[in-house]
């Protein structure tokens, strides 16, 4: 894959860093997205499709760690943060909240490439993660839903919620916890709302798969795989 395959979104505040980072990045041949605060890095990570994200922690509004908090549970996508604070500490609670690299700054251009590019590679080398049953496929990394191998659109939130059951079989997952860790933090997170996306997704999968997601009555749902 060539590095114009390759869509790396850039949250970092500083305009002449954020400039001459874009810049180089641009040059190198990546499609670049730059989100200037964290609750716009934030929601940009979550709707779009990134091969890379490259995160500072010095954030207005949000900082970075509550940038990565908000996409732990809900991205794939590999994360590098970029940062001037070089204790320890702030590189393992990045590590534990999901950050693949750590590059203090001042750097050299050559070295973050150096690290884009590997962090690339091992992400082109892993295979799809799949989660099949009955007549329905779940692409975790493509966020995409097949059935009988054509593919449904799912809406953004409905992937989200599918997903969330799919990856915990035979679990019983409260409504407050989809509501949580499926829907926008500033949205509708009422249960009725919940039961709206279930509802249509049901549907979407047709009577044999939707067959699996179970309706927990004063709970929630599960979903038990075959």
């Amino acid at each position: 894959m060539s590095d114009c395959d390759n869509k790396i979104l850039v949250v970092e505040d500083d305009p002449t860093f954020a400039a001459g980072l874009v810049n180089g990045l641009t040059k190198q041949g990546f499609d670049v997205e730059l989100a200037t605060d964290g609750a716009n890095g934030i929601s940009l990570a979550l709707k779009n499709k990134y091969d890379l994200v490259l995160l500072d922690l010095n954030l207005p509004g949000r900082d970075g760690f509550e940038v990565l908090t908000a996409w732990q549970t809900r991205l794939s996508t590999p994360i590098i943060v970029l940062s001037a604070r070089t204790d320890l500490d702030s590189r393992l609670k990045s590590f534990s909240l999901g950050a693949v690299d750590y590059l203090p700054k001042p750097f050299w251009m050559e070295e973050l490439l150096a690290r884009i590019h590997s962090k690339l590679k091992i992400r082109a080398e892993s295979p799809h993660r799949i989660i099949s049953w009955d007549n329905a496929a779940l692409d975790l990394d493509a966020r995409s839903v097949s059935l009988n191998e054509n593919t449904v659109e799912f809406t953004f939130h409905e992937f989200n919620i599918l997903s969330f059951l799919v990856e915990r079989p035979g679990r019983a997952i409260t409504r407050r916890q989809l509501a949580d860790e499926a829907l926008p933090e500033d949205g509708d997170r009422y249960d009725r709302t919940v039961d709206s996306h279930v509802s249509r997704i049901r549907n979407k999968l047709g009577s044999l798969a939707s067959e699996r997601i179970k309706t927990i009555r004063g709970v929630g749902y599960r979903f038990d795989p075959p």
